[in-house]
């Protein structure tokens, strides 16, 4: 299990933009980080939506936004392209950085048991440590909630 203060876990994956990234480009920056579900479903949709309203926000306490979900890159170009979502979408197909961040469980929907991401964010500072994370999120509010979390803890 992750815990506050620790080195966030690295990883590298395929990102919307066609090329591959990894936590350890964005050294120097905070990084929010938010696992999500499944590309173009109602809550998904709402909280990258929310994510893109406060993109400048976010931005200008040196934060980038990050979101994960089991999607490939073609989903991920198709969900960005409805929604002008300004940053960048990574391809966790095989839920291996889901599993190291420990979002990917077993889900009971509608009476089937089924792996899946739950809905998480994490806020990891410029020296790439872990330090703010949600977990079961609940999307109304949570987007204001993580940017007023870094502006309290982050900003300058």
């Amino acid at each position: 299990m992750l815990t506050i203060g620790q080195e966030a876990p690295l990883f590298t994956l395929s990102a919307s933009n066609g090329e591959q990234v990894s936590l350890a480009d964005y050294r120097g920056k905070n990084v929010v980080l938010y696992f999500y579900p499944k590309d173009l479903t109602p809550g998904c949709t709402t909280e990258s939506c929310d994510f893109r309203d406060h993109t400048r926000d976010f931005a200008d306490l040196n934060t980038v936004i990050l979101g994960v979900s089991l999607d490939d890159v073609t989903s991920h170009k198709k969900f960005i392209e409805k929604h002008q979502l300004p940053f960048l979408l990574l391809a966790d197909t095989d839920a291996e950085v889901s599993t190291k961040y420990g979002v990917y469980q077993e889900k009971n929907t509608f009476g089937h048991k089924k792996m899946g991401i739950v809905r998480s964010t994490f806020v990891i500072d410029k020296e790439g440590k872990l330090v703010a994370e949600w977990r079961k999120v609940k999307v109304a509010n949570h987007v204001e909630e993580a940017l007023e979390w870094v502006r309290e803890h982050l900003g300058s």
